[in-house]
């Protein structure tokens, strides 16, 4: 039997057993969350200090049981789980919910944010958690955003100094129109390809290198084979805590709140963790031998402008929120 069989027949078990929005023995309400990314990783700590916040605050009367490690599902699958209720909630990047709400393409622009306290001022203020409601119309409703970094080039074998650097280079970037445009921009060859297939594909020379934040640098091993880290700093995309609304409209209003607040506390705690995983990332890579280059972001930022073009002519209903954002004190 093919493993992808076999994974769905466990995946059904596991619904029969038990849906989203079952009770336990003993009454409590039980929120069933999968994501893919590892129990090491710092937004999956963020996910456990939710779990602790809101056990606190319910006193045990609501409870979150974690699926890490992609247990049921990609990304898009447990979304769906969700929009279904099968699945109460998910933490996905906010890349793959610009497939169901358009305004969460913002966050793919090129230099978007100034900085990081510029970033989390606009997605903890009125814009972000504006956006966060958006998706209630695809049964997706955002609680808060957890800091994923931002998204830097590596390579294997040319260091990228300057955007002319990146000529004839094959990048490796997510399947994701507008990451294809920026790397493109820029001079490289953008290289849509499988993350789990980008090791060998360094390796091997099938591309040149990649796109990505210092823990995933790290943790995915690709420090080994790509010896020269370019911090341009591109793109900061956040991650999403969502829960599916066909749970979230069977909670009274006060376990609403107890939810919501569980979130941006674990928001807030998530982002701690996460500073504190560049920091061992950083040291690992330079311990294994990578060069790190820091380059005059402006030279980026200049090549990549026709991504924000191309943006405000295919969203012309959301190019005044780019203007809010970049105004915003």
């Amino acid at each position: 039997m093919r493993h992808s069989a076999v994974r769905m027949i466990i995946l059904l078990v596991f619904l029969v057993l038990c849906t989203s929005s079952c009770n336990n023995d003993y009454g409590a309400k039980v929120i069933y969350l999968g994501h893919t990314l590892p129990q090491t990783h710092p937004v999956h700590k963020g996910i456990v200090e939710f779990q602790k916040a809101l056990e606190k605050k319910s006193k045990g009367t609501l409870k979150v049981k974690i699926f890490p490690d992609a247990q049921l599902g990609s990304e898009r699958e447990v979304l769906e789980l969700l929009q279904i209720g099968s699945v109460a909630a998910t933490k996905v990047s906010a890349a793959t919910l610009s497939n169901f709400v358009p305004e969460y393409n913002l966050f793919g622009i090129p230099y978007l944010f100034r900085d990081k306290q510029h970033q989390f001022d606009v997605l903890e203020g009125d814009i972000g958690k504006s956006i966060l409601e958006k998706g209630s119309k695809f049964w997706l409703r955002g609680l808060c955003y957890y800091d994923a970094g931002s998204r830097s080039f590596y390579t294997s074998k040319k260091a990228i100094r300057t955007p002319e650097d990146l000529d004839g280079l094959k990048i490796r970037v997510m399947n994701n129109q507008m990451a294809i445009n920026m790397v493109n921009s820029m001079g490289g060859s953008a290289t849509p390809l499988a993350y789990g297939e980008l090791y060998t594909a360094i390796q091997q020379g099938v591309v040149d290198g990649a796109e990505n934040n210092p823990p995933s640098f790290v943790s995915s091993n690709h420090y080994e084979i790509s010896k020269y880290y370019t911090l341009d700093q591109h793109s900061s995309v956040p991650d999403i805590l969502l829960i599916g609304t066909k749970f979230w409209d069977k909670l009274s209003e006060e376990e609403k709140v107890w939810v919501q607040e569980a979130a941006e506390e674990s928001a807030q705690a998530q982002k701690v963790f996460w500073n504190e995983s560049v920091e061992e990332s950083m040291k690992i890579a330079k311990a294994a031998g990578v060069e790190i280059i820091i380059p005059e972001k402006s030279l980026f930022a200049e090549k990549s402008k026709s991504v924000l073009e191309d943006f405000i002519e295919k969203f012309p209903e959301i190019a005044p929120l780019v203007n809010e954002i970049k105004n915003k004190n």
